[in-house]
């Protein structure tokens, strides 16, 4: 793992290193941008999605196993989770995105000439163990009408999927939590980075000292402290 030890970055490297202690695999900046396409618009690591919808679904018909989902079908279950209807607003949108990794998606599928609808999901809640889990750090996202980029400090990844977007702060810079929860709603307004939070339902804000949480669209005055507690 290369990380920076620029100053601005310390408060990120306790982070990333306690992850990689409970199973978070880091991904450096490269693998990042190979993952992505080199396309800093891409939010899904496709290539590791593909690959885990492969390993986590068992289709069946007709009460029998079949081989695995077609390519076809693996390509269109990506499909829907990239296009997103926004027309409703953020949060109807961030709804559309929680049912799709909680219930999956439905695809066609045909064996020895039988045809079925068959669920297909994008993450196995039943078994974590079966699910694979990234960080990534300075994941640079083009913003919504812009040609620039927001840089979120650490983004976690399930299968490819961000879930959880955290800031995290040094603690000798005055009121920095307040600061990173102000970057975390910035990066949520209509010009900044809703294409991320869309599937990060999950928000941090960090220090070496305070942590707090929420999720999207949290007004600051709401965020929960985190506490751990210990037997």
């Amino acid at each position: 793992m290369n990380l920076s030890f620029k100053e601005d970055h310390i408060s990120q490297i306790p982070a990333i290193k306690l992850l990689q202690n409970v199973g978070w695999n880091y991904l450096s900046r490269e693998e990042i941008k190979q993952l992505r396409g080199d396309k800093n618009s891409n939010i899904l690591l496709e290539p590791i999605l593909q690959e885990q919808i492969r390993t986590i679904n068992n289709p069946t018909i007709n009460g029998r196993k079949t081989d695995k989902f077609s390519e076809q079908n693996i390509a269109t279950a990506i499909e829907t989770l990239k296009t997103l209807n926004t027309s409703e607003g953020y949060i109807s949108t961030c709804s559309e995105v929680y049912d799709l990794l909680i219930f999956g998606t439905t695809v066609r599928q045909t064996v020895d000439e039988s045809t079925k609808d068959l669920s297909l999901y994008y993450i196995d809640w039943h078994n974590p163990e079966r699910n694979v889990y990234h960080v990534a750090d300075e994941f640079d996202v083009m913003r919504t009408g812009r040609s620039d980029t927001y840089r979120p400090d650490l983004v976690l990844f399930i299968n490819g999927i961000p879930v959880c977007v955290i800031e995290a702060k040094r603690p000798d810079i005055k009121d920095s939590i307040s600061q990173a929860i102000s970057q975390q709603l910035r990066n949520q307004q209509e010009d900044g980075i809703r294409s991320l939070f869309y599937y990060a339902g999950l928000l941090l804000c960090i220090n070496t000292n305070e942590t707090k949480y929420a999720t999207n669209a949290t007004p600051e005055k709401f965020w929960s402290v985190w506490n751990e507690q210990f037997a």
